[in-house]
């Protein structure tokens, strides 16, 4: 291992270890609570670069490191919608190193800001299914590594634990009422999460269930039921997750439930959370409290107590200009109104 290596890892764990875990947020909802159902967030949105992506950005880059594909001087590409490449421009700063992210053209400029922000620039690409293709040409043009995490980032971090995003909801979920939750919701954009936390979870041997909220326009809800690989569909318009086609990373048996969500209810989901918490969170995390309110509800139809555990992707402020904008998501989605009144009834 070259001296440069060695280093880069040490500030990678240096970098770790100034980090605090991310808070567990216990949602008010009273008509659930009555009912012996508690619902939480665990607040992503705290780490340095403002997303669960942060993790993945850590441990594709130690992934990288380990095996050897990056060196002093390595231009580093990615296809990213915009947390993960604002993740990866951190880390890459950290190591001295040039950063490429590419892109649709539709991501939010405050998340194109933010890739400036940490010395990485942008590539945009007209369509979201063109971004793998261009990823792959730039990191040839350039002698660079494309980081692809649609393909590692099911592997890149240990499932068993080692501070893992499952073993840090376990661990905070200890001294609640139910401290096994009979759910845990995430959204899929690689697939990632949901295979750290579904091995996890039978690694310990939990009773938990595991569900994907999809968003309107992705893939992998038809995929999970087919296994048809080859499907592809239009592609998400909720940032961050959702995607066009089936990527390596997503492992359907890992995941024992899908539910699909329109872009008119996550937008909804969003501003009911926004309003709950009191202050804004990203139109993923609108996707995911939908799928825990339907969730919920079924739980309190059969009388079944429980938890329901889901995650704070991240904050509502990189979509002021965009999902948070009443004028901009009425011209891009129509009016959300009609999903706020059924999102209100869903909680009760």
């Amino acid at each position: 291992m070259s001296t440069w290596v060695h280093d880069a890892i040490a500030r990678i764990a240096a970098d770790f270890c100034r980090s605090a875990d991310t808070h567990l947020i216990p949602l008010p909802l009273p008509s659930f609570a009555r009912h012996g159902i508690d619902l939480y967030l665990k607040d992503e949105s705290t780490h340095p670069t403002g997303s669960l992506k942060h993790r993945l950005a850590r441990s594709l880059f130690l992934y990288a490191l380990c095996n050897g594909w990056l060196r002093e001087g390595t231009t580093v590409v990615e296809a990213s919608s915009g947390s993960t490449a604002v993740s990866e421009a951190y880390f890459a700063r950290l190591l001295g190193l040039p950063f490429i992210a590419v892109m649709p053209r539709g991501t939010s400029a405050e998340k194109v800001a933010q890739i400036a922000f940490y010395g990485g620039r942008s590539h945009f690409v007209d369509h979201a299914g063109e971004v793998y293709a261009a990823a792959q040409q730039l990191a040839r043009e350039t002698g660079g590594h494309y980081m692809d995490q649609f393909t590692y980032a099911e592997r890149a971090t240990d499932w068993r634990g080692n501070n893992n995003i499952a073993q840090s909801m376990f661990e905070q979920m200890a001294h609640e009422r139910h401290p096994v939750p009979s759910w845990i919701v995430v959204g899929a954009g690689t697939g990632g999460t949901s295979a750290t936390i579904g091995r996890y979870v039978r690694y310990q041997r939990h009773a938990t269930q595991v569900c994907v909220a999809d968003p309107e326009g992705s893939v992998f809800a038809a995929y999970h039921a087919s296994r048809d690989a080859t499907l592809t569909a239009p592609g998400s318009r909720i940032e961050g997750i959702g995607r066009p086609r089936v990527e390596p990373s997503f492992i359907p048996s890992l995941v024992d439930h899908m539910e699909a969500v329109s872009n008119l209810e996550s937008l909804a989901g969003m501003h009911a959370l926004t309003g709950l918490l009191g202050h804004k969170v990203g139109p993923s995390t609108g996707t995911n409290f939908v799928a825990m309110l339907r969730l919920a509800n079924e739980m309190r139809a059969r009388q079944t107590p429980g938890s329901v555990l889901s995650l704070l992707c991240d904050s509502g402020e990189r979509y002021e200009n965009t999902y948070h904008d009443a004028t901009w998501a009425k011209a891009q989605f129509g009016d959300v109104t009609p999903a706020r009144h059924h999102l209100a009834v869903l909680m009760g």
